[in-house]
């Protein structure tokens, strides 16, 4: 359409209508929902609680505001309300507020309607053109999202503040006919606040002292978190009543789709010279961090665990695997328990610590996350070794056991080739054995579960395990606590 209508009388021909946004959007909706599209490609989780929330307040025409901690989504979100405009739009060409040609609101549009009739040239605003977004910050002014007069204006044209023509429109007005998203709401301060009111309310806007209302059409959005309620700000009460809908968005609540959460954002697939291979219980893993740092006792829960967080560490751990691959001038390799924990500066990066966490060490509270998270998964595959048959061996694990109550260790340096880093696995008895029964379908690699099962003891209680600079070692529990016994004995009597 836009191709052949460029004049006011050949829109007016075409049969084309005003619609408000809000309709406009609603419309659109409806007909997605019919045609079963996708509404929000990419947003996983929310099918059965935030989406089903926001498609009714589209269909109600609320402005929404979406509540939650951070990491959630809530802006991706806002900015895929775009999907539900129509592709392009007329406006009257030159205008700063995307005048509807059929119901300009401008002076300016309207004085150019009134002097060039059906001849008024049309421009097509897309939908892309019509988002408008505001990070909520503490410096933020009236100005700034509704306008004022601009002095330099008049100067240059010659012109009295008190025309309409020195106005400076802000971010909102500039949005006209559009979606407008104000992010982090409690940043803006209480005074810039009241601004909006008229907004939400009656839909217009006054500037300064002019004795004019300029009618504006626009969707309102805004995302918040509860948190931020204390800390930093509040949303005062009249504009909080205005809002029409508020959604809580939430994290993952399923393994599953997390795992998909995290697949989908992390950039795991390079493409590269070197292959790196992601077991699916790896995966279970990174995603368990965050389920585990999200109940523990040393981490502000109301602050939250992002899923920037497990997108974050899963690139970490895939670029330590590919750098040992590099280092061994290897083509391909698999995730390793050591990569894991090359994670946690990725970790300690998105918790807050509550005071007990502080005094424990971030790294330290990073480390005892990934151990439980590795238990959790490992429990889910395999037989908890803390249950026994019987008080004198270690069930399904008594061969494994056996092998390093012998006298024997495993060390795995931090870039061990492949090769050598099977050899080694392969040496310890009953292993391997034991996982080729008993180990996930969705893991066709042995090693890295072999790897997972002696980590595993470990964090059990069942081995002990020496970190050093680039290598761990694990070795019989009793037998390492006796020789770190012996060695402060020795050191006792060598005076």
């Amino acid at each position: 359409m836009s191709n052949s209508i460029k004049t006011l009388g050949k829109l007016k021909k075409s049969g084309w209508t005003s619609t408000s946004v809000k309709e406009e959007m609603r419309r659109n909706l409806i007909k997605k929902m019919k045609s079963g599209e996708k509404i929000f490609p990419g947003i996983l989780g929310y099918d059965k609680t935030v989406i089903p929330q926001i498609q009714n307040s589209i269909l109600s025409k609320h402005d929404l505001i979406l509540l939650g901690l951070r990491g959630q989504g809530k802006t991706r979100i806002l900015r895929m309300l775009t999907h539900l405009l129509d592709e392009e739009i007329p406006i009257v060409e030159g205008s700063e507020v995307n005048d509807d040609p059929l119901n300009p609101i401008s002076k300016f549009a309207k004085q150019k309607i009134a002097e060039l009739g059906d001849e008024t040239p049309i421009a097509w605003l897309a939908r892309e053109h019509r988002y408008g977004e505001k990070l909520a910050t503490p410096d933020t002014t009236v100005s700034d999202l509704i306008g004022d007069i601009d002095p330099i204006k008049a100067a240059s044209k010659r012109l009295t503040l008190a025309d309409e023509d020195v106005i400076n429109y802000g971010l909102i007005p500039r949005t006209n006919r559009g979606i407008f998203v104000i992010n982090e709401l409690p940043d803006l301060q209480p005074r810039i606040q009241v601004s909006l009111l008229n907004i939400m309310q009656e839909r217009d806007i006054q500037i300064r002292g002019f004795n004019i209302r300029i009618p504006l059409d626009v969707s309102m959005a805004f995302s918040a978190n509860p948190e931020d309620y204390t800390n930093r700000g509040n949303i005062i009460t009249p504009l909080k009543d205005r809002i029409d809908s508020q959604i809580i968005t939430h994290y993952p609540r399923d393994l599953s789709v997390a795992k998909e959460i995290t697949k989908q954002e992390a950039w795991g697939e390079r493409d590269d010279e070197v292959k790196v291979y992601v077991p699916d219980s790896y995966r279970s893993i990174i995603e368990n961090i965050a389920f585990e740092a999200r109940s523990s006792e040393y981490i502000d829960q109301k602050s939250g665990v992002s899923t920037r967080m497990t997108i974050t560490a899963m690139e970490q751990i895939v670029s330590a695997a590919e750098r040992r691959a590099v280092h061994n001038n290897e083509s391909e390799t698999s995730i390793r328990i050591t990569d894991l924990f090359h994670a946690i500066p990725a970790v300690t990066g998105k918790l807050e610590l509550v005071y007990e966490g502080e005094q424990e060490g971030a790294a330290n509270v990073a480390k005892h996350i990934i151990g439980k998270a590795i238990n959790m998964t490992f429990k889910s595959i395999f037989p908890d070794p803390s249950k026994r048959t019987s008080e004198d061996d270690d069930g399904e694990y008594v061969d494994i056991m056996r092998w390093f109550e012998s006298g024997n260790s495993l060390e795995i340096p931090d870039l061990e080739s492949d090769k050598s880093y099977k050899k080694s696995l392969d040496s310890v008895d009953g292993l391997k054995k034991f996982v080729l029964k008993l180990k996930d379908k969705k893991d066709p690699d042995l090693y890295p579960l072999m790897d997972l099962v002696i980590e595993a003891l470990h964090q059990n209680s069942k081995l002990g395990k020496d970190d050093l600079d680039d290598t761990r070692s694990y070795s019989d529990m009793l037998g390492s606590m006796l020789g770190g016994m012996g060695e402060f004995e020795d050191d006792e009597f060598d005076i």
